[in-house]
């Protein structure tokens, strides 16, 4: 094996960057052609790859591995900043990745209904659509991680209209709160983080508190809607 050419000691071949990221060499080349990732660096025949290229290969698979469509990937790597640094492209991956545990599972309509342990019915379909549980695209169905809820509420003695009413109003209401938190933690943490000097071990602290910060937003609504709730029924109770 020839030596690696002076000045590569820290770069990466394809073969190299695609087993740092967990891809096949083919599908690191297909990223590639997509603009996924900037154009290597050039030393003779052969290409390299450095960190840069690595962070956004790894926010790429991260976003796919969530349920996120590769067009909609391709249209948000193509808005970020030419100069964005691998700690940026971290944050990114950081923010951007889901709040559910496992990614959404592809589903023919056989498997689905097998899942389901019941045949679905079109009414049925759509309402699990309307709730945000279930999505459909080329016959394939896209099922979410808590799709067992939607099915549960469907087997209720109740309207599915009004299943689908309730689940309105709980998108409605979600989408608001997590538009004004999403906003906070940009302006009060994330900006106020980027404007000061910091290190690596910064940054690699900051994305480990991130995902506990889901957490504890999610323990946080359920109390904060529980406590409401109880409000409510107290207000209800004084009538």
């Amino acid at each position: 094996m020839g030596a690696q050419p002076e000045g590569t000691d820290d770069l990466l071949t394809i073969a190299g960057l695609a087993a740092a990221v967990g891809l096949t060499v083919r599908t690191t080349r297909y990223y590639a052609s997509l603009g996924l990732v900037p154009p290597p660096i050039r030393r003779g025949r052969v290409a390299y790859y450095h960190d840069g290229h690595r962070t956004r290969l790894d926010l790429v698979r991260a976003l796919q591995d969530h349920g996120f469509t590769l067009q909609a990937i391709e249209r948000y790597v193509a808005g970020l900043p030419a100069d964005a640094t691998v700690e940026d492209l971290a944050l990114q991956r950081a923010m951007l990745t889901s709040w559910t545990s496992a990614a959404p599972e592809r589903l023919t309509h056989r498997q689905l209904e097998k899942k389901a342990g019941r045949r679905l019915s079109d009414a049925d379909l759509q309402l699990l659509v309307r709730l945000g549980l279930l999505d459909s695209t080329d016959e394939v169905f896209v099922a979410m991680r808590n799709l067992r809820f939607g099915l549960d509420l469907i087997d209720l003695d109740i309207p599915l209209e009004s299943v689908g009413a309730a689940g309105d109003a709980i998108a409605r209401h979600m989408e608001s709160l997590v538009e004004e938190l999403t906003t906070i933690l940009r302006d009060e943490v994330l900006e106020p983080y980027r404007s000061q000097p910091h290190s690596a071990e910064d940054a690699e602290r900051l994305e480990r508190t991130l995902p506990q910060l889901r957490r504890l937003t999610l323990e946080a609504v359920v109390a904060g809607f529980q406590r409401a709730a109880n409000a409510v029924i107290t207000r209800s109770l004084a009538r």
